[in-house]
């Protein structure tokens, strides 16, 4: 039976599932940068979430989520993504924002705050940026999202999620009106420049690879070739 996780814990598990150890075995290395931890520490602590059963950890390769680490990184992303809906909504911060804020306070939420959250927000089913929130018994949607700067001319994408990690490229993508649920027509891409010319409602907006990034969408219509 695993121990009652402390905040170190709950924030490698997240960790490790946002870095895709539901399914595959995620590196030390790319844990360490994750966390902007150094190396050694990590090994150390992915020994430890071993031993406590949240983790299945072969040393050389990494590590990956067991039952129970996964059903406890579901239930801190479903806190931290609720927070951030609550405090967006409720108290009208901007979602360049609620990131931190929620960083701080997914920790010390009880269960029964969770739900009193949740219920005042009608159980919803994303986040600010877009991103799935976990149900109460901790079903969590997946989607098949790509990257913006995967379509090309001629496409149209729904933008379905914003990487919620860089409070200067989100205040940014919603001057542009680039935000979720937003429609985007690619109307020309020059692969020489990277440079990518797409319409968002009455707007035309240019930018590159690296401006896009971050942005994942669904095609409109038809599928990717």
């Amino acid at each position: 039976m695993a121990e009652q996780p402390t905040q170190a814990v709950q924030d490698y598990l997240k960790a490790i599932h946002r870095l895709g150890g539901v399914k595959g075995i995620v590196s030390p290395a790319d844990i360490a940068t994750e966390l902007q931890v150094k190396a050694p520490s990590v090994t150390g602590m992915l020994k430890r979430l071993a031993d406590a059963g949240w983790i299945r950890y072969t040393s050389g390769a990494g590590a990956q989520l067991s039952p129970e680490g996964l059903t406890e990184a579901l239930r801190v992303i479903r806190r931290h993504r609720l927070v951030e809906l609550f405090l967006t909504k409720a108290l009208k911060l901007d979602w360049s924002e609620v990131d931190v804020e929620a960083e701080a306070l997914e920790h010390a939420i009880s269960p029964r705050l969770e739900q009193a959250l949740a219920d005042y927000l009608g159980e919803p089913l994303e986040d600010p940026h877009g991103h799935p929130i976990p149900s109460r018994t901790g079903e969590m949607r997946h989607r098949d999202l790509k990257r913006l700067s995967e379509f090309r001319a001629g496409h149209t994408a729904i933008i379905r999620e914003a990487q919620d990690d860089n409070s200067e490229r989100l205040r940014h993508w919603q001057e542009l009106g680039l935000t979720p649920g937003a429609t985007v027509h690619i109307l020309h891409y020059q692969p020489l420049d990277d440079l990518f010319e797409v319409q968002v409602g009455n707007r035309l907006i240019r930018l590159g690879s690296e401006g896009l990034s971050g942005l994942r969408g669904e095609l409109v219509g038809s599928d990717l070739s």
